[in-house]
């Protein structure tokens, strides 16, 4: 199959496409045939293996895991013996490191059923940006109906979900963009929209 790898950390030139062996499902894994996928600043970190103390993690002087991306969205090729939420032929989406490939294997746990009705490319931009969204309001912000909540940023990736995600709790939502985004933001539904570059949001 094709992947996309890099065995140093830097720019995007230690990049390769690459050949490789398909990947072998694990017993609570789940064989993804990967249609879209999305990149975010969290895969650019990676990349570059900045900020240093990442390389704890991911490995001091090239990277552990060669792959590249985690977003994506596809259909069940395989699954393992543990995994009994998913079959041959479903449509998925969520996380699975190295997703810039053909077939990537992932978790049962990153993974969950794509809505009939959601293409496989916008599926595959909500897992990472969207549940950090959604991390922030409901387990960290405890956020509760009629409550006032800025999003600064709100244009951006994590701030488009945010404001949307709030207005779903019943949050009366402010957003904060550039003059080119106001009315993108206001159209996703926030209540009020301050532009940056023409007032002080603060």
């Amino acid at each position: 199959m094709r992947a996309i790898l890099y065995h140093k950390y830097g720019s995007p030139k230690v990049l390769k496409l690459a050949e490789i062996a398909t990947p072998v499902v694990g017993d609570d894994q789940v064989l993804v045939k990967v249609h879209s996928v999305s990149l975010n600043p969290y895969d650019w970190h990676m990349m570059r293996g900045i900020p240093y103390l990442l390389r704890l993690q991911t490995g001091i002087f090239k990277p552990k895991n060669s792959g590249v991306g985690n977003d994506l969205a596809g259909r069940v090729e395989a699954v393992g013996k543990n995994v009994t939420e998913f079959k041959p032929g479903d449509e998925v989406f969520g996380g699975g490191r190295g997703s810039l490939a053909d077939y990537v294997c992932a978790s049962r746990e990153g993974l969950v059923q794509k809505p009939a009705r959601l293409p496989f490319e916008q599926a595959a931009a909500i897992p990472m940006a969207g549940i950090t969204a959604l991390q922030g309001l409901r387990d960290k912000g405890q956020i509760q109906p009629g409550q006032r909540v800025l999003v600064h940023g709100a244009s951006g990736g994590v701030g488009t979900f945010a404001v949307q995600i709030a207005k779903s709790y019943g949050a009366e939502v402010t957003g904060v963009c550039s003059t080119r985004n106001v009315e993108m933001v206001r159209s996703i539904g926030a209540n009020h929209v301050i532009d940056y570059t023409k007032e002080d949001f603060t």
